[in-house]
C-alpha cells in the first residue's frame, strides 16, 4: 500500500461505511466502471477487510492504488481507474 502525506485529488467520492465484506468491493468496482481512465475514486471503508480486499481489486483490475489512509476507524483509499479496467 500507498501512503502519502498530500492526498491525490478525486474525481469521485464513494462512502462504504458500515458495509461488510463484499459490499465495498463490488461498490468499487461499479463506481470505477463509471470513470475515466487516469481518473481517481476515493473510497472510505470501515470494514478492516478492506485493507487487503480493496488493493487486490486494484491489482485484479489493472488499476493504481495511489494511496491509503487507515487511521482511525475507517480506510481510506485513492484509486486510479487503469486503462485497461
Amino acid at each position: 500500500m500507498t501512503t502519502r502525506t498530500e492526498n491525490p485529488e478525486a474525481t469521485d467520492t464513494l462512502d462504504t461505511s458500515r458495509l461488510l465484506c463484499p459490499l465495498p468491493v463490488y461498490k468499487a468496482a461499479i463506481a470505477l466502471g463509471r470513470l475515466q481512465p487516469g481518473q481517481v475514486l476515493k473510497l472510505i471503508c470501515t470494514d478492516p477487510g478492506s485493507l487487503a480486499d480493496i488493493p487486490a481489486m486494484a491489482r485484479q483490475r489493472g488499476d493504481v492504488l495511489v494511496a491509503t489512509d487507515a487511521g482511525g476507524d475507517s480506510q481510506i483509499f485513492w484509486i486510479e481507474k487503469g486503462p485497461s479496467s
